[in-house]
């Protein structure tokens, strides 16, 4: 038998066949993964990130009124809780007082400084009451000017009973009732900014390759069958471990390599759509074309 006839037989061999088409088929796979292995690189260490803001109060009192409930959309400057007034009105009205009181002493003493300067050009008085005069005016201009900055504080923290939000935004941990007390700086809700992006923990042996302004694909978790459109906006300046609370010690005990991961900002090319709502904290797997 001859090798053409041999080759024939061979490819009459359904077994010999299969094995072939499985073999290329395997070596196509390959290929393939060899490609897009070195054109993309993607991770699923990676999660929606955005804008939180607790949102406090900035002197203590009781509060009167609450205009949030959970999960609610808030507008920019929107008032949203009111602290009892009444407390601070009170020292709005004695700071007033107070500062007419010193007016009034700084216009006596003010007059009386005017007449001691014609009186020391005459030689009426001593030198000593004349300085005596002085500082005496001096002194209350300056109680006047203390008044003035009480006041303007007391009116600030009356002003502060009236809380509003920085920002449009959705509240987020809820901790505040009508008729609880709250002290200055007690977190009340958290507001979360609607401007999100990716924070994509890739190996450091990712990232060779990758720049901001790439291309990326986002898939989140939550809508499997939906891909957002992105691009690479940042890369941070050190691993993340390098900023933790407790930043690893090379330089003592045994050392052991461990593959490190670089924080990776990843915008959406889009405002996001209030269909897909999404939030902080969420997972996604990014796909960014390097090549």
């Amino acid at each position: 038998m001859n090798v053409k006839e041999r080759i024939q037989k061979l490819l009459q061999d359904k077994r010999v066949v299969r094995a072939a088409w499985g073999g290329l088929a395997l070596i196509i796979v390959i290929m393939i993964y060899v490609w897009y292995g070195s054109h993309y690189e993607t991770t699923d260490d990676a999660f929606i990130d955005g804008h939180v803001i607790p949102i406090s109060a900035r002197i203590p009192g009781h509060v009167l009124k609450s205009y949030i409930t959970d999960n609610q959309h808030l507008k920019a400057d929107q008032l949203v809780i009111e602290l009892d007034p009444g407390v601070y009105e009170a020292q709005v009205e004695q700071a007033r007082a107070t500062l007419e009181a010193a007016a009034a002493n700084a216009f006596n003493d003010i007059r009386n400084f005017e007449r001691y300067k014609e009186l020391i050009e005459k030689s009426d008085i001593s030198q000593q009451q004349f300085d005596g005069a002085e500082a005496q005016a001096l002194s209350a201009k300056a109680q006047v000017e203390q008044a003035k900055a009480a006041l303007l504080q007391a009116e600030l923290d009356l002003s502060y009973t009236k809380v509003y939000v920085p920002n449009a935004g959705k509240v987020t941990e809820r901790n505040v009732e009508p008729g609880m007390y709250v002290n200055a700086g007690q977190p009340l809700f958290s507001l979360v900014r609607p401007d999100i992006w990716v924070t994509a923990n890739f190996k450091e042996t990712q990232i060779t390759h990758m720049r901001p302004g790439q291309p990326v694909e986002i898939r989140v978790d939550t809508y499997p069958g939906k891909v957002f459109k992105a691009t690479v906006n940042s890369i941070q300046a050190g691993s993340g471990a390098r900023f933790s609370l407790f930043p690893p010690e090379n330089a003592t005990g045994n050392y052991v390599k461990v593959v490190q991961r670089v924080p990776i900002k990843i915008t959406f090319n889009e405002p996001w759509d209030p269909k897909y709502p999404i939030g902080p904290g969420m997972s996604v797997e990014p796909k960014v074309k390097v090549k």
